[in-house]
C-alpha cells in the first residue's frame, strides 16, 4: 500500500508535473526509445509525431497524481488503459522499463527540485499502479483465452475477401487459418493487427470490427492514411494492408478488446442515436447491424458524415437496411461538394455541411436517447459539447476518442466560461 507520506508528496508535486507535463513526456519517450528500442513496436509513430501520445500520457499522469488517494475516481480510465494494453500485448516485464524511464525523466525535467523524497514517492506510486494494471490485464488475458474460440497472444488469420468500400476504405474479411471458431465480441470493439515493420520486427495497429458478432469471419474496414504534411508520416500499417495484403495472405490478430461497445442483450425504451464521421463509421456499423437484429423495434437514427460520396463507405448497405427496417433513419452529411460524375440530390436524408447540434435536433426528438459517436477530434468536441448542453445524461453519452479525454472536458469548460 502507499504510505500517507508518499501520497502527500505525489499530490503536492502534481501541479508542478501538470505544468511540465508535455515536456516530461516528450523527454520520457525520447529516452525510452533510445535506451529500450525493443518497445518501439508497441507505439504508433504517427501519434508520436503529432504529439498525441505525449499529451495523452501527460494527462494520465496528472489524473493519477490528483486522484491517488481516491482511485475509484479513475475506474473508467483504468478500464480503458487496461483494454488498450491488452490489445497491444503489454506484459509485466514492460512495466519496469517504463518505470525506470519515467523516474529518470522526472529527475531530468525537475532538476534540483527532484529531491530524493519526491523521486521515492513517485517510484512507490508508479509501481503501486503497475501492480493494479498487471493484475487487471492478466484477468482480461485469461477471459479472452477462456472464451469459446478464444486465444491468448497473436493468431494467424487468412484474408478470405478484400473489398474496396470507397476511394480510401477497404474491408478485409478474416478467418482463422486453423478453421477454428471465433469468439463472440461486443459490437464496437476492435482487434489488433500485427504486420512486419519497415526495418525489422513487427508493428501493431487497432482496427474496429465493422461486422456484427457471431459470424464465421471477422471484418475490419481500414482507411488508407495519407501523409498530412512533411513532418507527419503516412500510416504504415494501413498502407501495408491496402497495398501488400491480398486475398489468401496471412495476418496476425490479437483477440477483440475495447470498452466502446453496445450491449444489445438489454431492452431499451429510448432511441439509439449513432453519429459517425469518416472511418468512425466502422464501430458504429457493427453496433447498428447487431441492434437491428437484437432490438428490432428500437428506433435508431444514424448520422454519417463524409467529405463526399467518393470517400463514403457502406452506402449501399445502409440504403438497403433502411428499406428493410422501418425503425431505422439514416442521414448522410457531406462537408465538400460532389466530385465529377456524381450528382448529389439534397433531401431529408442528404444534406451538406458539418455535423452540428442543429442537425441532431432536427433528427432526434429528445435528449432521452443513447448517443454513440466516433470520428475526428473536431467532430467529437462539437458533439460532446452540444450533447452536454442539451442535458443528455452522462450515462447515455458513449464515445471513442483517440486522444486525451481532458481535451473534451477542457473544451466544454472553456465554452461554458465564455457564455
Amino acid at each position: 500500500m502507499l504510505t500517507e507520506k508518499n501520497i502527500a508528496i505525489v499530490k503536492a508535486t502534481a501541479p508542478i508535473l501538470a505544468e511540465k507535463g508535455e515536456e516530461l513526456t516528450r523527454y520520457f519517450y525520447k529516452r525510452m526509445f533510445s535506451h529500450n528500442p525493443d518497445v518501439l513496436k508497441l507505439f504508433n509513430p504517427a501519434h508520436q509525431s503529432t504529439g498525441t501520445q505525449q499529451k495523452a500520457l501527460a494527462g494520465a499522469i496528472c489524473a493519477y497524481a490528483a486522484n491517488i488517494d481516491n482511485l475509484e475516481a479513475l475506474t473508467n480510465a483504468v478500464e480503458i488503459i487496461t483494454q488498450k494494453h491488452v490489445s497491444l500485448r503489454i506484459l509485466p516485464e514492460h512495466y519496469p522499463i517504463v518505470g525506470e524511464n519515467l523516474l529518470e525523466s522526472i529527475k531530468a525535467v525537475l532538476g534540483d527540485a527532484a529531491t530524493e523524497d519526491i523521486v521515492e514517492a513517485w517510484k512507490e506510486a508508479y509501481f503501486f499502479l503497475a501492480d493494479i494494471l498487471i493484475g487487471k490485464e492478466e484477468n482480461i488475458y485469461k477471459a479472452q483465452e477462456n472464451l469459446i474460440g478464444g486465444w491468448r497472444g497473436f493468431k494467424n488469420f487468412r484474408v478470405i475477401k478484400k473489398v474496396k468500400e470507397s476511394d480510401v476504405i477497404t474491408s478485409f474479411y478474416l478467418e482463422p487459418e486453423d478453421k477454428s471458431s471465433l469468439p463472440v465480441f461486443y459490437p464496437g470493439q476492435f482487434i489488433t493487427v500485427r504486420v512486419p515493420s519497415p526495418a525489422s520486427g513487427t508493428t501493431m495497429r487497432n482496427y474496429s470490427l465493422s461486422d456484427k458478432p457471431n459470424q464465421k469471419h471477422f471484418r475490419i474496414s481500414v482507411k488508407r492514411e495519407a501523409s498530412k504534411n512533411q513532418g507527419n508520416p503516412e500510416g504504415y500499417v494501413s498502407n501495408f494492408l491496402h497495398n501488400k495484403i491480398m486475398e489468401g495472405n496471412i495476418v496476425e490478430l490479437a483477440p477483440p478488446s475495447g470498452t466502446f461497445y453496445i450491449d444489445t442483450s438489454q431492452s431499451y425504451n429510448r432511441p439509439l442515436v449513432l453519429l459517425a464521421a469518416g472511418i468512425g463509421i466502422t464501430p458504429l456499423l457493427s453496433m447498428l447491424l447487431e441492434s437491428l437484429e437484437k432490438n428490432p423495434t428500437r428506433k435508431i437514427v444514424l448520422i454519417y458524415a463524409s467529405l463526399n460520396e467518393n470517400t463514403q463507405a457502406f452506402k449501399h448497405t445502409l440504403d438497403n437496411l433502411c428499406l428493410v427496417h422501418n425503425n431505422l433513419t439514416v442521414h448522410y452529411r457531406y462537408s465538400r461538394s460532389e466530385t465529377h460524375g456524381v450528382k448529389r440530390q439534397l433531401s431529408k436524408s442528404v444534406s451538406e455541411g458539418f455535423v452540428d447540434m442543429n442537425l441532431v435536433l432536427d433528427l432526434v426528438e429528445s435528449p432521452n436517447a443513447d448517443f454513440y459517436f466516433c470520428g475526428p477530434k473536431p467532430f467529437m468536441l462539437n458533439l460532446y459539447h452540444g450533447l452536454k448542453r442539451w442535458k443528455v445524461p452522462e450515462s447515455q453519452i458513449h464515445f471513442e476518442f483517440f486522444g486525451p479525454l481532458e481535451d473534451l472536458e477542457t473544451s466544454l469548460e472553456t465554452s461554458e466560461s465564455a457564455n
